[in-house]
């Protein structure tokens, strides 16, 4: 697996993280649908990413 790969992944999977927490949080309508859509869309490349050829990373939380 490449670096590239792995990074690219680790970057959706905080995107998604990111999304996730704000959705939390207390937002107008326009907000939480932007933040949907964004976390539809990163969830959707995340999976591109992790159905390709290679086998999938091992993600590691930080500590």
């Amino acid at each position: 697996m490449t670096e590239e790969r792995i990074a690219r992944l680790r970057t959706h999977k905080n995107n998604i993280d990111r999304y996730r927490r704000l959705l939390k949080t207390k937002l107008s309508e326009i907000e939480r649908q932007y933040l949907e859509k964004r976390l539809s869309e990163e969830q959707a490349a995340m999976g591109i990413h992790l159905s390709a050829a290679e086998p999938p990373p091992i993600m590691v939380a930080p500590k």
